[in-house]
């Protein structure tokens, strides 16, 4: 039984580590380069939280294992609404800004039900990876420009601001100017979410076997809530510095992420199709929950204790219909 859960819980741990070690040291080299804060919050910060998401389903894509590197995409953007959402509207109403409403909400709900829709008849195949991959470079350059011209803040910064509260220290420029240090311990997190992610999913597997438990359950469960950790750090700790609209647009932000840049990534380098399970209940569910995400934030834009409520009450209902 310890030899089944000892990878799953150390790639956990790796994963965790290495993407704060990646994400600090490739921060600092882009602050030596002359890069500009609004473009490193975007892009490295902004892909920083998402990174465990991103090394384990390659992995499991790589590994033969669909049911885990699609079910943690799945699986992670329903936990981040359901179960995130909810944490984080028990401990302070999650207060909804009207850009992250308007333009990043629609956006996550409209990339899910294009997720839903193309795995219902297409297999994820190189050419809609690279298309999902593009989306997602060309929203992100919308948004670096909408926010220079208008300063007006969406969930993509507020996915990167989560982290920065949570993590106050890595926002503040470094006085030294080498690049060995820097550079290094970005190489070194690297390592680490490599390894930790392949650790994920070979444990995630020997669960599978020991337990006749199926794969891509394993998928959507466990491996989509230990990779979805950070996610669920830093809204709680935006919630309880009373910053609910950062709470919403880092739950926001991660899903356009995780569909875009994770299931893109996947399919990229490992395509498969997704499987039959995930497409006919989880997905489409995926979908819903991202309908009532905004259907609840629409309303008074704010998402209430009420609405939390619910929301874990969905979650916990979910775990208990997939869980054997």
């Amino acid at each position: 039984m310890v030899e089944t859960w000892l990878p799953l819980v150390a790639g956990l741990v790796l994963l965790v580590a290495g993407g704060e070690f990646l994400v600090r040291g490739a921060v600092q080299v882009a602050e030596r380069l002359g890069v500009s804060p609004l473009v490193i919050g975007l892009t490295l910060v902004g892909f920083g939280t998402s990174m465990p998401e991103l090394v384990t389903s390659v992995q499991a894509g790589l590994s033969g294992s669909p049911g885990i590197a699609y079910g943690n995409v799945v699986g992670s953007n329903i936990a981040n609404i359901l179960l995130i959402g909810g944490i984080s509207a028990l401990i302070c109403p999650v207060i909804v800004a009207e850009s992250a409403l308007r333009r990043d909400a629609a956006l996550m709900l409209a990339v899910a039900a294009l997720f839903a829709a193309l795995a219902f008849v297409l297999p994820m195949d190189r050419l809609l990876g690279a298309l999902f991959v593009a989306a997602l470079v060309t929203y992100i350059g919308i948004v670096i420009r909408q926010e220079r011209t208008t300063g007006e803040h969406g969930a993509v910064h507020d996915k990167s601001a989560a982290l920065l509260q949570a993590d106050p220290g890595l926002g503040r420029p470094s006085r030294r100017r080498g690049m060995i240090v820097p550079l290094g311990l970005a190489l070194a997190g690297l390592a680490l979410v490599v390894f930790g992610g392949a650790l994920l999913v070979q444990g995630a597997v020997a669960l599978a076997r020991t337990y006749g438990i199926e794969e891509t359950v394993i998928g959507l469960t466990i491996v989509a809530v230990g990779t979805s950790m950070p996610e669920l750090v830093t809204s709680v700790i935006a919630a309880l510095k009373r910053q609910g609209d950062v709470a919403f647009g880092n739950i926001v932000g991660s899903n356009i992420y995780n569909i875009l840049g994770i299931g893109g990534t996947t399919a990229l380098i490992a395509p498969s199709a997704v499987p039959g399970e995930i497409v006919r209940f989880d997905a489409p569910l995926m979908v819903g929950v991202s309908a009532l995400l905004v259907l609840f934030a629409a309303t008074g834009r704010r998402i209430d204790r009420r609405e939390g409520m619910a929301l874990l009450a969905g979650y916990a209902g979910y775990v208990y219909m997939l869980w054997p």
